[in-house]
This record gives C-alpha cells, sequence and structure tokens, in this order.
C-alpha cells in the first residue's frame, strides 16, 4: 500500500471515528433515561424505535440517496451502507469494550446470576453497545428498503415489525447456518453464529419480547470470559454487516417482485382474468410462498389504480377455496391474445424457485386454454433463477 493510500485509510478512520462519537454521545443521553427495570423487561425497545426512526425516516429517503451517491445504481449504493455499517459498528465496538468487557467477562464467567445490567460500571456502557447498535441495524435495513424502492410507513404497526423483523434476523433462526455467514473470521464465527441461531422469537410481535431477545443477544456477544476489544469490534462489525446481508437479500427480492409485477400488469389487458390464473397457479400445489403473495400484491396494487379490475378483486378477496372451473370459465370467455396471461402463470410459478409436477400440469392446462406453447423445461430453468 502506498504512503498517499494508507494516509487517506487513516483519514477515513479518523473521520468514521468522529461521527461514531458523536452518535454515542446521544446514546449516551438516551440510556440516562432507561431505567433498570426498562433493559431487563424489554420497554427500552419501544422507546429506541422513537429515538431512532422518527426523525431519521423524516430526512432520509430516496432524495437522499440521489444527493448523496448520484451516479451510483442501487446495488452498488447498498453495499456502500453495510460497509459504512459494519466499520461503524467495529469503532463502536472497540470503544465501548474497553469500558466494560473486563467486568462482563469476569461476572458471566463465574457462574454468577448477576447480569452486566447489574454492573454499576459495565452496565451503562453495555446498554450503550446494546442500544448503538440495535439503533445502527436497524436504520440500515431502513435504509435498504429505501434503496431499493420498497414502501414502508414505520407508522404502519405490519411495516414497523417487517422492519424489525429484518433488521434483526428474526425469522427461523437459520441465518447463522446460511450463506450469509461465508466471510465470517473463524475467531469470531462461532459467536456471530450463535447470536443469530438463538432467542428466535418466532412470529412474537410484542416489543417488551423483542427488547429482552435483542438483550441475551448483546449478552451472548460477551459470555466469553477473557473476551477483548479486537473480539469485541469484530463481532460487531460481522452481526452488522450479516444483518445488512439479510436485509438487501430480503428487499431487493421484493424490488425485483415489484418490477415484475408492473411488467405483468403493464402486459395484458385482460385484467378481470390476471388475478384470478395467479392465485390459481399460486395454490396449485399447497400454500403459496411468500414471494408469490408479494408478487401478486404488487399486481393487484397496479390494477386498483389502474380501476379495470375492481370486481374481479372484489370477487377474489372473498374465496377461501378456488373453484378451478369457474376460473377456466373466465379464461374461455376472455376474447384476444391470451398469451400473456400464460406467461404470468410461468412466472408466478417461477418466484417459488421450484416447479413441481402439479405446478407443470396445472401451467399445461392454462397453456392449452389460451394457445399457448407450454415447455416443462423452461418454466424448471425460470424457476431455478428465482431460487
Amino acid at each position: 500500500m502506498t504512503d498517499d493510500a494508507q494516509d487517506n485509510n487513516r483519514d477515513v478512520s479518523t473521520q468514521d471515528e468522529k461521527v461514531v462519537r458523536r452518535e454515542l454521545e446521544r446514546v449516551r443521553e438516551f440510556v440516562k433515561n432507561l431505567s433498570m427495570d426498562d433493559l431487563k423487561q424489554g420497554n427500552w425497545f419501544a422507546n429506541l424505535l422513537t429515538f431512532s426512526l422518527d426523525r431519521y425516516v423524516k430526512e432520509v429517503n430516496a432524495g437522499y440517496f440521489r444527493r448523496k451517491y448520484p451516479d451510483l445504481p442501487a446495488d452498488a449504493v447498498v453495499q456502500e451502507r453495510i460497509q459504512m455499517a459494519a466499520r461503524y459498528a467495529s469503532i463502536e465496538g472497540g470503544l465501548s469494550a474497553a469500558a466494560y468487557t473486563g467486568a462482563v467477562a469476569a461476572t458471566i464467567g463465574s457462574g454468577g446470576a448477576a447480569s452486566p445490567l447489574t454492573l454499576p460500571a459495565g452496565g451503562a456502557s453495555f446498554a450503550v453497545d446494546m442500544v448503538y447498535t440495535s439503533q445502527l441495524q436497524l436504520r440500515l435495513a431502513y435504509d435498504i428498503a429505501v434503496l431499493y424502492g420498497v414502501p414502508l410507513d414505520v407508522e404502519d404497526p405490519d411495516d414497523l415489525w417487517k422492519l424489525i423483523r429484518i433488521a434483526f434476523v428474526i425469522k427461523s433462526g437459520e441465518v447463522g447456518g446460511t450463506a450469509l455467514m461465508k466471510g465470517v473470521p473463524a475467531l469470531v464465527r462461532p459467536v456471530v453464529k450463535k447470536v443469530f441461531s438463538k432467542g428466535t422469537l418466532a412470529a412474537a410481535k410484542s416489543l417488551p419480547v423483542v427488547g429482552k431477545h435483542l438483550l441475551q443477544r448483546n449478552v451472548i456477544k460477551f459470555a466469553i470470559p477473557g473476551v477483548g476489544v479486537p473480539l469485541s469490534a469484530g463481532v460487531n462489525y460481522w452481526t452488522t454487516k450479516t444483518a445488512g446481508g439479510h436485509a438487501r437479500e430480503v428487499f431487493r427480492l421484493e424490488a425485483k417482485l415489484m418490477e415484475e409485477a408492473e411488467r405483468i400488469a403493464a402486459s395484458t389487458p385482460h385484467h378481470r382474468a390476471l388475478p384470478w390464473i395467479m392465485w390459481t397457479v399460486a395454490c396449485s400445489d399447497g400454500p403459496a410462498t411468500t414471494s408469490q403473495h408479494l408478487l401478486l400484491h404488487h399486481v393487484t396494487r397496479h390494477l386498483r389504480e389502474l380501476g379495470s379490475a375492481d370486481e374481479a378483486l372484489d370477487e377474489l378477496r372473498a374465496v377461501i377455496e378456488v373453484d378451478r372451473a369457474r376460473v377456466w370459465g373466465i379464461l374461455q370467455e376472455t376474447e384476444g391474445d391470451l398469451q400473456s396471461i400464460y406467461r404470468a402463470a410461468v412466472k408466478t410459478v417461477a418466484v417459488r424457485g421450484k416447479a413441481r409436477a402439479k405446478d407443470l400440469a396445472l401451467l399445461e392446462r392454462v397453456a392449452d386454454l389460451t394457445g399457448a406453447d407450454h415447455s416443462a423445461q423452461a418454466v424448471r430453468t425460470e424457476a431455478r433463477g428465482w431460487a
């Protein structure tokens, strides 16, 4: 590395540390207003949402990123935001760990019942670290949603829970064993994997439960006697990078589905038949997947905006069990070139990531009714592209 490059890296590191130290001051003020019970019972997390998001979501939008990164595509900006957040997490981990690492390790390592939050000196720094990294990962997930154009309204309980679930990788608890773990150094891999594979909340939507969950995660990070500042920084870096990678994967997929939905809605004038066929095919072999739900959701949203399928959508919304004979009747009554309907049906199967025998049989029936050429191999190939 040249001297100029080293100087540039040093300047970036110094600038990053200044940013982190400024935010840590804000976080410390926030932590001062929390009681010990707030932390232990998880009530701190509801306060964190207001502290972290209220002003942030008003300032950070698509226009903000266009001004900040005027010539970069979304994927590049997302990667930059993930790397920046991981750097900040690493710096904060090093700054905070020095204050409480020894006390936490001694307490947990002794096997005693005391938690880090009972420590008068280390407890405050422990809470600051937890709040800082939680805020960082929450905002990072929001950034990624904005960059991929996925609409999120933090005033809507469902959208807020979606953001929380994605930001903190709250799902099946399997993220620690997926490809997202690739590249994590051996030294910190066991801790990072444990953070993302233990204490999963299943479908719980209670904010105090989330607070307790995040508290347990932070305890896990430093439940190793003798843990030092380098490991603290490394764990913060890789947990933030892994969480960001998960958010990128989820929101990028939804962005792709949104693009596909717009193309599907624009590709055919047969808006009455379209949602019926898509839903019938989605349920061809058991319950539809989340990707299929999202695709249909965004297609129907476009159709609602066009106002050309309101009656069909109202009927579909009331249906529990699809009557395929009726759906085939709708197709037979539809005039004109219907091949776009078949292509939409293929896409509905493909986004599942795998085309199964019942899917292919149903697509063959749709092809017969629409006059389209059906190729099982072509459908399987397209599905592999979504796997």
